[in-house]
């Protein structure tokens, strides 16, 4: 397996763990959801670091950082404007889940319930968004 694919396989981890932990708040299951959303972190963690190493290995071997899209136009402009997003919104994932995380960890529930309903949509849409962006770079319009 690549690392572009084991990176989409830990984004699509990571979404699935944060639905499930989602689905066990909404169950009052609270044990099952501290555990699943430390469990989306940690694997997000080791995505990034996947993610990153990828990067300077990309680098490494040829001069470039990034893998240019090979798709027709019309996918061109999608892919882009998903990629826009995932990148812009990627930036804010780390900050707010620590703080988010930082809340529950500490027993204060009411700040932790209000920052989550931010936290969670966009951590879920950077997740599943980076699994997209591995098909359309590496299975849809590889290079």
């Amino acid at each position: 397996m690549t690392l572009p694919a084991i990176n989409a396989s830990l984004n699509a981890t990571a979404a699935l763990l944060l639905i499930l932990g989602m689905i066990f708040i909404k169950r009052d299951r609270k044990q099952a959801h501290g555990y699943t959303m430390g469990a989306a972190f940690v694997v997000s963690c080791a995505f990034l670091a996947c993610y990153l190493y990828h990067k300077y290995s990309l680098y490494h071997d040829t001069g470039k950082a990034n893998t240019a899209f090979a798709g027709p136009q019309p996918w061109k402009t999608i892919y882009l404007v998903m990629l826009a997003s995932h990148v812009l919104l990627s930036i804010t994932v780390p900050p707010l889940a620590i703080i988010t995380m930082r809340h529950a960890l500490a027993g204060r529930y009411e700040q932790h319930r209000r920052l989550s309903k931010i936290t969670l949509p966009i951590w879920l849409y950077v997740s599943v968004t980076g699994v997209l962006v591995y098909f359309f770079l590496y299975r849809w319009f590889p290079a």
